[in-house]
């Protein structure tokens, strides 16, 4: 429901690398798609689960509500102030702002989210669920940051980095399946 915050990152991991760091309940940043994914091999072993990032389709489902959703412009509104912490200076504790139709918060703002698909064009015909392509040079990131303009903070907005790259607003969330 959260993005991954310092706390569960120390938690696994020993140590935070965030830029923003002081509260456990921030999410963590400055971390790459390669840092996220020794993480999720840690929490794996750890807790017997499978987390994973989510794919971008997935990502941009959650973000829209899924089958609740209203058609809004950010995750859970189109007053982008009710949902997301943008345009500012730096991060902010998780949860505070209000949830989408999901209850899944701070899916627009606070901190850009590594997905793990490898960035491509969309393809012109309908799909369900689809993945990105099979290889690339850069990750999908999702959701817009702390310091953007709303615009980027949109479900719709896309951005690709290298997957070392490692910035002070990109985190990340997973997803747990079976």
């Amino acid at each position: 429901e959260t993005e991954v915050t310092q706390e569960l990152w120390e938690a696994v991991m020993g140590s935070n690398p965030s830029h923003f760091s002081g509260n456990p309940q921030r999410p963590v940043e400055k971390v790459s798609w390669n840092d996220c994914q020794e993480f999720i091999t840690r929490l794996n072993e750890l807790t017997g689960k499978n987390f994973r990032l989510p794919t971008e389709a997935e990502w941009e489902y959650a973000a829209r509500g899924g089958n609740e959703s209203h058609g809004y412009k950010y995750s859970g509104s189109n007053t982008i102030g009710n949902v997301a912490w943008y345009g500012g200076n730096r991060t902010h504790n998780v949860k505070t702002k209000s949830p989408n139709e999901l209850g899944i918060y701070d899916m627009s703002g606070n901190v850009w989210e590594w997905c793990e698909d490898w960035y491509g064009s969309y393809s012109s015909g309908s799909q369900t669920n689809p993945t990105g392509p099979s290889t690339g040079s850069n990750r999908v990131l999702r959701g817009g940051s702390w310091g953007d303009r709303a615009k980027y903070c949109r479900v719709s907005r896309r951005i690709n980095f290298s997957p070392g790259r490692r910035f002070n607003d990109f985190g990340f969330r997973v997803v747990c399946f079976p």
